[in-house]
């Protein structure tokens, strides 16, 4: 087999997005994969502009500007990746999370985007399925959903020179060098690590632990939600680095299911649904929804997001084994993020001008 430019490990959003954007700056990529499934397959999709600090803004903002390039693109040739526009409500309880969709739409408009505040009235006619009495929220219009795991297929399948992918597992890293489960080996001139919550096991010391979050999905109701729903304390509670928590988190897909989220819990690797934390998830979202009651659940599942102690991921180079390149830690934003991620690491592999600052997302910041 033909050495690769970069060989790729993990066909996930972030890694096919990377070799998406690697072969468009003209280099040979091979990707592997074991097909086990991970946070593409079990994550919601929504691509959101999140502000929790500079650098998660400047990363999330450039990758909407791609996604609405690539959006209309996915759709045209597969339809099946389901991008679709529709906007984010975070949607405020009481007056003081009103102050903070304030705060918020502030932050986000003096960087250009387009967002407007509801009141209680414009709230209720814009998504009837809200119980009354909610302060209002802010609007951000460009914030849209995606079928990650076909969005990840549009990636590795329509680049702009052929990608190379192998079905197997990845064993070990050694340099340039990775070493498969058969007992075969692979080499390029630069391996990119994109596997998710595998990456300590391929990669020891990186600062990386899985989060647990439960998701479930309702029958069909077309038309019943237009946006998608997020409670402003989700905020909070997705950065918690202990315990367990639960927000409002609601979205409309196009096949007119609703999707439910969102829980957060460290500490467990264990894949089963736990019904005890479904519940507190499931009453968090009656509580903004109580007509969901009458809805049926026909599916629930869970996921392992890749955290890392301050939420931000690691883009870029290792600083302790040359010609390893590391592109994970994304927690709940890789399909978000996973465009800026691959444009940043194609312009840092090919010696090109980063789109954005990368010095954020370095690996050296952990003394790695």
């Amino acid at each position: 087999m033909t050495p690769a430019d970069v060989i790729v490990i993990g066909a996930g959003i972030v890694g096919a997005a990377c070799a998406h954007e690697l072969a468009a700056a003209g280099l040979s990529v091979h990707v592997i994969d074991a097909r086990k499934g991970g946070a593409t397959n079990a994550g919601m999709g929504h691509l959101v502009v999140m502000d929790d600090n500079p650098a998660e803004l400047a990363l999330s903002q450039s990758s909407l500007d791609l996604w609405h390039q690539w959006g209309p693109r996915m759709n045209a040739d597969q339809p099946t990746c389901q991008f679709t526009n529709c906007g984010t409500l975070w949607v405020a309880a009481n007056a003081e999370e009103m102050a903070a969709a304030e705060d918020k739409q502030e932050r986000l408009r003096a960087h250009g985007i387009a967002c407007e505040l509801l009141g209680p009235a414009a709230l209720a006619a814009a998504e009837p399925l809200l119980r009354p009495g909610l302060a209002g929220a802010l609007k951000v219009s460009g914030d849209s959903v995606v079928y990650a795991p076909n969005a990840a297929e549009w990636l590795l399948t329509h680049a702009p020179r052929p990608i190379r992918f192998e079905q197997a597992e990845v064993t070990r890293i050694a340099g340039r060098t990775v070493h498969l489960a058969d007992g075969g080996t692979r080499s390029a001139g630069a391996v990119l690590l994109a596997a998710g919550i595998e990456a300590p096991r391929l990669c020891p010391g990186l600062p990386i632990r899985p989060k647990k979050g439960h998701l479930a999905i309702t029958e069909r109701h077309p038309g019943l939600l237009r946006h998608q729903l997020v409670e402003l304390g989700y905020i909070t509670s997705a950065h918690h680095s202990d315990g367990t928590s639960v927000a409002f988190n609601l979205q409309p897909r196009p096949t007119g299911q609703l999707l439910l989220g969102s829980s957060r819990q460290f500490d467990t690797t264990d894949p089963a649904v736990e019904n005890p934390i479904l519940a507190r998830m499931l009453r968090r979202a009656l509580d903004y929804a109580p007509a969901l009651a009458d809805l049926s659940i026909i599916r629930t599942w869970t996921g392992f997001r890749a955290a890392t102690p301050d939420s931000l991921p690691l883009i870029g180079a290792h600083p302790g084994q040359d010609g390893l390149w590391l592109a994970v830690g994304h927690e709940g934003l890789g399909v978000t993020t996973a465009p800026a991620t691959a444009r940043l690491i194609a312009a840092q592999i090919t010696d090109a001008t980063p789109p954005i600052d990368p010095a954020p997302y370095a690996a050296t910041r952990f003394g790695l």
